[in-house]
């Protein structure tokens, strides 16, 4: 399957109201872009999005936190029929033929309006632990998919996940989560974890620290990852090994992802513990 799936995303997030707001509890919003191109570039998906979450703190020091957010997206989604291959094109030298499907269009195009929200208990017992557990929902508001006439109604998705880290030594820590998503009649399930080794000191400032582990989605593949965290900045690199049926054709090849993290941290930052991902 030729470039299937080129994905792309940016997002910035902050805190809000500092100053006005009791300092167990903070107030951030988001915005991400998100742009995915298939089928040699011929379907083509962006999305912009907005978001607001709020975190409460439960306890005196704001260790214990209940948070809930909420996201509003504009998606749109076009397709170039010219670069489209029909099944009635394939010849004995290729797709040669000509197609009879027939569009008014060489570009079709959509847009819609997305809702999203999500809950999540979060709680830490030391400055090197955390653990969490929550809850989202994806297109609350069932919007509607139309190119040429037929209607399709995006499905609610319901995503549990839960997760976190605690030290194994001096100079190590587990990370780990899982994931449950179910849309409609289609289900994932993922598992797995990593070692953070550090190369410098735990208690300084910004430590030096490379992760190595490995998640599975079962029934599909599993996904080695190595990291490197240093200075304000992490960078990680996963590689899907496929594992399903699908091998015969894909020859256990899979997508490769490459992140890079900077994280801001103001001089009067509490240094609260948060998830990673």
């Amino acid at each position: 399957i030729n470039r299937a799936f080129i994905t792309s995303t940016v997002s910035l997030d902050m805190a809000l109201g500092r100053n006005a707001l009791p300092n167990k509890d903070t107030w951030g919003v988001g915005i991400m872009g998100y742009t995915d191109r298939s089928a040699g570039g011929a379907v083509m998906f962006n999305y912009g999005s907005l978001g607001t979450s709020y975190h409460l703190g439960l306890d005196e020091d704001g260790y214990k936190q209940i948070g809930i957010g909420f996201q509003a997206t504009y998606a749109n989604m076009s397709i170039n029929t010219s670069q489209l291959k029909f099944e009635d094109q394939l010849t004995t030298s290729g797709f040669t033929g000509v197609t009879s499907e027939i569009f008014n269009n060489a570009n079709l195009n959509t847009s819609y309006f997305d809702l999203n929200a999500g809950l999540m208990y979060s709680a830490s017992t030391t400055d090197r632990n955390h653990f969490y557990a929550g809850v989202s929902m994806y297109h609350i508001n069932q919007p509607k998919q139309q190119f040429t006439g037929a209607l399709y109604i995006l499905k609610p998705r319901t995503t549990f996940h839960a997760g976190g880290y605690f030290p194994l030594g001096q100079m190590t820590t587990l990370h780990f989560s899982g994931l449950y998503s179910s849309q409609a009649k289609a289900t994932e399930a993922m598992l797995g974890g990593a070692l953070q080794f550090f190369a410098t000191d735990p208690e300084e400032e910004k430590p030096v620290s490379f992760y190595a582990g490995s998640w599975v989605r079962f029934n599909d593949a599993i996904i080695p990852y190595i990291g490197m965290e240093f200075s304000d900045f992490r960078l990680g690199v996963t590689y899907d090994v496929n594992n399903s049926t699908l091998r015969t054709a894909s020859e256990r090849r899979g997508g490769i992802e490459l992140s890079l993290i900077y994280v801001h941290r103001p001089p009067e930052s509490r240094g609260l513990p948060c998830p990673k991902f």
